[in-house]
């Protein structure tokens, strides 16, 4: 039985996650590919969140976060350790409440998230590419400034802010059949689930992984929280092991968790670049070759899929290195 399932994020929580953050998020647009629909004989909508403010979904759980800190609170700034994509979306959202927040970063992180988090203020401190390490200067940040820490997924207004992309999403296309996401530290996940069962229990929740980065899935299967341990997979925002609140919301409400390999996820990120013209990361293409795949009954379904962003480097594109 789940110990912690009272702790977790309702749906009543992310229509209130909603309403707080509308003025600060951008009601991202869904896009098809007729295309890819007649490839897997599917129908089939993309919640472009690569068009969200600071190019990911991670900018819902900050501004939900940031504008639930008290005033005292917000005084003292903030403070996280973050890949990318949480690093710019705190700093994004700290900005917008004009308050000091300091990002702790791995010294490997992308140089296009690097520069996007010094663009919008934030204060970086780098440190080894370990979660050890990324706890422990955050931990010296805090007793040193007394900044507020603002976990990247394991916080229940962080899960709930997420939670609001399929929200939008089901307000536009109530009657899908299932929604894939990312699944990394598994807020997105988490959030999607909470959303969509509250909304149409009908619809099958599904997280999508590497099989390079597989401790979701091994926790799901094995219902306790399984870590990973430096995971070597091109899809750098789905590194992170499942948190305690996040893998509770996980256990609870969704209905499979699946892997894909790094080819299939380099072929289904080319293919959308190609075919959609739309510019995703490796994590967004997950799910996309989670489809792809032909290892789930797909046919004559309608399937959302949270595009989780769009943050790459141009320099450094995966199908350059094949």
């Amino acid at each position: 039985m789940n110990t912690v399932k009272s702790k977790t994020p309702t749906l009543t929580d992310v229509k209130k996650a909603y309403n707080r953050i509308r003025p600060y998020i951008r009601n991202t647009p869904v896009h098809t590919s007729g295309t890819l629909n007649k490839d897997l004989k599917a129908e089939v909508f993309f919640k472009c969140e690569n068009f969200q403010k600071t190019g990911s979904f991670k900018i819902r759980g900050a501004c939900n976060v940031i504008y639930s800190l008290s005033d005292e609170d917000a005084a003292k700034g903030v403070c996280t350790h973050s890949s990318g994509n949480h690093a710019q979306a705190l700093a994004f959202a700290a900005l917008s409440r004009k308050i000091n927040a300091i990002i702790v970063m791995p010294e490997n992180a992308s140089s296009v998230k690097i520069n996007a988090v010094a663009g919008y203020g934030g204060d970086i401190r780098f440190c080894e590419p370990t979660q050890e390490a990324r706890e422990a200067v955050c931990s010296e940040i805090q007793q040193e400034t007394g900044a507020v820490f603002v976990p990247p997924f394991n916080d229940n207004r962080i899960i709930a802010g997420q939670g609001t992309a399929s929200l939008e999403l089901l307000s536009d296309y109530p009657e899908l059949d299932m929604i894939l996401t990312p699944v990394g530290g598994g807020g997105l996940l988490g959030g999607t689930a909470i959303a969509a069962k509250g909304i149409n229990p009908k619809a099958k929740v599904i997280g999508t992984e590497p099989e390079m980065a597989n401790d979701a899935y091994l926790s799901f299967k094995e219902g306790m929280i399984i870590p990973v341990d430096n995971p070597a997979t091109i899809a750098d925002g789905l590194k992170t092991s499942l948190g305690e609140l996040t893998f509770a919301a996980i256990s609870d409400h969704v209905f499979d968790i699946v892997t894909v390999s790094e080819k299939s996820i380099i072929d289904a990120m080319r293919y959308v670049w190609e075919r959609m013209k739309i510019i995703i990361e490796p994590s967004s293409a997950v799910p996309v070759a989670a489809l792809m795949s032909g290892s789930m009954d797909i046919r004559n379904k309608r399937i959302g899929i949270i595009i989780s962003g769009g943050n790459v480097s141009l320099d450094q594109l995966p199908w350059d290195k094949q």
